[in-house]
């Protein structure tokens, strides 16, 4: 073999990969065949992968596998590395459980002691290796893992920085087969996301503004698939630089994609950053004085989630109001009131009396403020919290500021009050039906419902969709009285009114569902029905479009034909013809869009 392998060997390959395999006799030979040993490398392969997955579970395995590394870490040459490479890949896809462990074995052999370069496969064996994260079988996941964190290894840091794309790639591609599922099983392992984490580490640190932006966005995608436990000890090595990032002088591109990952890394590991708490926290409300509108709302969010891990979070609720007080440009001040927002909603409970009364005070009276934005947005910030208001002073509040109603009032107090009205039903509706009656809410509602106001009949549409949600799901009436005026809405002069009727029906319809599953009630959803079929008919796209959403939810069209038979059922003979047209004509052909937090609530800045 040594002097004549060209002429020997064709003649032992066929006799030497016949079962049973001789595969010790295949790794002594393939140590001396040279570059001849590529040529049948193929058919060497697969008999080594069947007597692999033939001798799986007994005492010849480890043997057998021994020999099989040795012919495989023979081979150096170019053609012959890329036969390995996608021979292997190609077999750990394959459905043959045995031979996918058999070829996964292989690769890791071949990527931790070969002799040969395999530099240029790189890319190609992320996105193989990356794609066996997604498998169910646990002694994949493991070798994949090892090899993935082999190949990782022999990176120097240009490499790693060069590779961002293709990893986020793998990871995007690997997601898409997941069916279903959040988290990626091979990034759930003990230390899932530790054979990547170099590359976005020294993208992070060292790379471009573009390649810092990128490598941030990845680490993200990744985090999102990993579970809280997987992420423990990748915590620390992930917080540190981008908190260094966050401190220098980068564009607010880096910094909105650095604050992503640090939001999404709070929010899944909690506790576990308790260490980092005081850098963070200095961090985020230095970002939320940003010049720039992006990095102020990511850095308020991301503060909602670092306030949970807080103890004395008091000095924090100060400092956001302060800032509140004192901001004079309406955009930073509609932002700052949004990140008071964001810490008060999840932790209102860990305010101080004093605190709390003085931002009741402040709130209270941005209420009346000149700015329609700011009225909104301080709107939103006291229905977040009035869930942790005392009864004596929710009940004065609620009964002077929310629920009063004069129609001789400007205007833009009826605002403020219309918008603190319908944040009130979204974020404490009980405690709101438990100072005033439905029908007190409902004729309330109804009276913005008439203005000539555009903005009060928008907030009010907003108050009547929270509404009527709240009491389909806690299982109380939706009062007739305000269900017929709001349904006629479909009608209103303005297009940006018929769209928010849409919506409102839509949002309803959406979160009933997703509560328990739900159609709207029969007698809800049949004044609804006959106007948001005119709705599709309206010559405006965008309110044609908003009514079909609107159809499809309530119809729950996408879960299958169930809702359109009851709802068929339920309508007279005119209003089922013209429901089953639009259903033929342009509602199974709709890509459905839900509707997003913001359409809904106009107190959200996004």
């Amino acid at each position: 073999m040594a002097i004549k392998s060209r002429v020997v060997l064709p003649y032992l390959v066929p006799q030497l990969t016949t079962p049973p395999v001789n595969t010790q006799a295949l790794c002594i030979l393939a140590s001396v065949a040279g570059d001849t040993l590529t040529r049948h490398l193929c058919k060497i392969l697969v008999a080594l992968l069947g007597a692999l997955s033939d001798t799986a579970g007994t005492p010849e395995y480890d043997e057998a596998l021994s020999h099989c590394q040795g012919v495989v870490l023979a081979v150096t040459d170019e053609a012959g590395v890329t036969t390995i490479v996608d021979e292997l890949l190609q077999h750990s896809k394959g459905s043959n459980l045995g031979v996918a462990q058999a070829a996964v074995a292989l690769l890791l052999a071949f990527c931790s002691n070969t002799r040969a370069d395999y530099s240029d496969y790189v890319p190609q064996l992320l996105r193989g290796l990356i794609h066996l994260f997604t498998h169910k079988d646990e002694e994949i996941l493991k070798t994949s893992w090892l090899a993935l964190n082999a190949v990782t290894k022999s990176l120097d840091a240009a490499d790693q920085r060069s590779l961002v794309a293709d990893v986020r790639q793998a990871v995007k591609f690997a997601a898409s087969d997941l069916k279903g599922d959040d988290l990626m099983p091979g990034f759930c392992l003990p230390k899932g996301i530790q054979p990547i984490l170099p590359i976005f580490r020294e993208a992070v640190l060292n790379g471009e503004p573009e390649l810092k932006e990128a490598a941030s966005n990845g680490l993200t995608e990744v985090i999102r698939l990993t579970s809280s436990e997987a992420l423990k000890p990748s915590v620390v090595h992930v917080t540190g630089p981008l908190i260094r990032i966050l401190g220098d002088r980068f564009a607010w591109n880096v910094k909105v994609a650095v604050l992503d990952t640090l939001a999404l890394l709070l929010a899944k590991t909690g506790v576990m950053l308790k260490p980092f708490l005081p850098q963070l926290q200095t961090t985020f409300v230095k970002a939320v004085h940003d010049p720039h509108r992006g990095v102020r709302l990511r850095a308020g969010a991301a503060l909602a989630h670092l306030i949970t891990i807080h103890t004395k979070p008091d000095p924090l609720f100060t400092e956001l109001h302060n800032a509140v007080k004192v901001a004079d440009d309406t955009s930073i001040r509609d932002t700052m009131i949004q990140a008071l927002r964001c810490v008060v909603e999840p932790a209102g409970n860990k305010m101080s009396d004093g605190v709390r009364r003085g931002l009741v005070t402040t709130l209270v009276g941005l209420l009346t403020h000149d700015d329609d934005s700011t009225r909104l947005c301080a709107a939103g910030a006291l229905g977040v919290l009035l869930p942790w208001l005392p009864a004596d002073e929710l009940h004065t509040l609620l009964t002077q500021h929310v629920l009063e109603d004069n129609c001789n009032s400007d205007w833009t107090i009826r605002h403020g009050r219309s918008a603190a009205l319908f944040s009130a039903l979204k974020a404490a509706p009980a405690k709101l039906l438990d100072v005033a009656q439905p029908d007190e809410i409902s004729s309330t509602l109804l009276s913005y419902l008439s203005s000539d106001r555009l903005a009060l009949v928008e907030n009010a549409m907003s108050g009547v969709s929270f509404f009527i949600t709240y009491q389909l799901i806690s299982g109380g009436s939706v009062p007739m009285s305000l269900l017929q005026p709001f349904a006629k809405l479909i009608n209103h002069n303005s297009n940006e009114v018929k769209q928010g009727m849409c919506q409102a029906c839509q949002y309803a319809a959406e979160s009933l569902a997703a509560a328990n599953g739900s159609l709207l009630p029969i007698d809800v959803a049949r004044p609804l029905i006959p106007m948001l079929i005119n709705g599709t008919r309206e010559k405006n796209q965008v309110v044609r479009s908003s009514a079909e959403m609107a159809l499809i939810a309530l119809l729950q069209l996408k879960e299958g034909d169930q809702g359109i038979q009851v709802m068929l059922s339920a309508l007279e003979g005119g209003g089922r013809e013209s429901l089953n047209d639009v259903i033929n004509k342009c509602l199974r052909r709709a890509t459905y869009i839900p509707v997003t937090p913001a359409e809904i609530d106009p107190t959200l800045l996004t």
